[in-house]
């Protein structure tokens, strides 16, 4: 062999480490290099994000990721990545992504244009819409019976935009209160000092069983909006959104995903038809 065909052949056998060495940059390096990860996540969005009595981080978007960094580990060939779990509000949820301070964030946030222009998102995860939750005294029907009263709304969040677009278009005169959390926004429908509370319907049918007297409350027969949710990843991390994609999609294919489902929502029965066209749009093949 002659020197000229020594090199072809190391440069031919070194190719495909040299490709998959540039390849591998951003989150992906920083996550083999350091074999973990940090995941933000939500401590009160139940059943999406929470905490349970031993602190830990639970829930159906947490049992998602946690597969999620099970199949990362994989296409990295790393074994054993810790996960560094940090805890955000509805208000810090998407900083904490966008200045590093996580690598991606789980828990029940909408998927929204403005929001796009701060952070990454992955493939949806779930659908749902806002919601009003009541008591059951006062017979709210419809949007238009909380005309000349108060509906509670956490601040900063899509159900505020949605509840505010509706109450303009609808022209239903209602005063917006604008609350930091769920809890509190429960702890003001029992007191009456607010007449309704919007958010996601599945998270409010969550608080209402939290209620002091869950028969005392009523969720209104009315959505006021459409709610993806997905995976907050950093924006420009093409290589990464992938790599969660990929493995999302190796979840919606298996039956991964109807075991997960079934464990936080078997109780409201199978998934509604928008939820299993999340489903099957999100099963990418290879």
């Amino acid at each position: 062999m002659t020197p000229r065909t020594t090199l072809i052949a190391i440069v031919l056998a070194l190719a495909p480490a040299l490709a998959a060495a540039q390849a591998l940059e951003g989150r992906l390096k920083k996550i083999k290099d350091t074999k973990s990860i940090a995941i933000a996540h939500r401590t009160d969005a139940v059943p999406f994000s929470f905490v349970d009595d031993a602190k830990r981080p639970v829930g159906y978007t947490v049992d998602i990721c946690k597969r999620v960094v099970a199949s990362i580990e994989q296409s990295l060939g790393v074994q054993g990545i810790q996960v560094k779990w940090v805890p955000v509000t509805t208000q810090s949820r998407f900083d904490a992504v966008a200045k590093g301070e996580a690598d991606m964030e789980c828990g029940s946030s909408t998927v929204t244009l403005g929001r796009m222009k701060q952070v990454d998102f992955s493939n949806y995860t779930f659908v749902d819409g806002t919601g009003l939750l009541s008591r059951a005294e006062n017979k709210i029907a419809t949007l238009a019976d909380l005309s000349g009263k108060k509906i509670g709304v956490v601040g900063g969040t899509t159900n505020e935009s949605a509840v505010n677009r509706a109450l303009k278009e609808r022209l239903v005169n209602a005063t917006v209160v604008s609350l930091k959390t769920r809890d509190e926004g429960l702890v003001k429908l029992e007191a009456r000092e607010i007449d309704a509370f919007a958010g996601d319907n599945v998270l409010l049918l969550a608080l209402g069983m939290r209620s002091k007297d869950p028969k005392a409350l009523r969720m209104v027969d009315e959505s006021l909006s459409f709610e993806p949710y997905a995976i907050t990843l950093p924006r420009g991390d093409s290589a990464f959104r992938i790599e969660v994609n990929s493995a999302l999609a190796r979840i919606y294919r298996s039956e991964a995903i109807e075991q997960i489902y079934g464990q936080w929502f078997g109780g409201l029965g199978k998934p509604g038809p928008a939820l299993r066209a999340v489903y099957g749009m999100g099963a990418i093949p290879d």
